[in-house]
């Protein structure tokens, strides 16, 4: 698919069927993410793959989110291996785990599997039920599965801003 065809279609599934994700479609999943480009080339991208009903279940504690998929990676970035902006000392991490989200997100639709970035959630709480070590910011949850018969894009889904109005040449007028 082309891509702009592919970013034009994806949207945000929150209904997933049960069927299970073939490993196969995990590792190229993750695979984006390994070659998604990051600060320096530092990749300091950490992802918790969750598989087991258990493990799934738990989510629960952390967000009202996660449609029952039946994959769940937890996108969390090192702290002590992100880079950092010189001028400012700004973390580099949360824009190299949103990088890598977004290639997983995409190549999961590519793949005619479901997905959307779960925000919302108790970060605390992630950290104690998933045993997420102290070093690791977790940036994003995303819910991963084909979906199903009743998944479809919000009615916003198309809706976007002119180029005129998110772009401008050579000044902000």
């Amino acid at each position: 698919m082309e891509f702009l065809e592919l970013a034009r279609n994806r949207y945000s599934c929150r209904s997933f069927d049960n069927k299970t994700v073939e490993q196969e479609k995990i590792d190229k999943i993750l695979e984006a993410a390994r070659i998604s480009p990051t600060g320096r080339n530092w990749q300091p991208q950490r992802i918790l793959v969750l598989t087991d009903k258990e493990q799934l279940e738990k989510l629960s504690e952390c967000t009202q989110y996660g449609w029952n998929a039946p994959v769940i990676m937890i996108i969390c970035y090192d702290k002590t291996v992100s880079w950092k902006r010189k001028y400012d000392g700004r973390e580099g991490g949360e824009v190299d785990a949103s990088i890598i989200t977004t290639h997983m997100m995409l190549e999961a639709f590519d793949l005619g599997l479901g997905t959307t970035w779960i925000g919302s959630f108790d970060p605390v709480k992630v950290r104690e039920v998933y045993n997420v070590p102290e070093n690791y910011e977790i940036v994003s949850i995303l819910p991963i599965g084909y979906p199903s018969k009743e998944a479809k894009p919000s009615n916003l889904h198309l809706e976007r801003e002119p180029i005129e109005k998110i772009a401008f040449y050579n000044k902000f007028e």
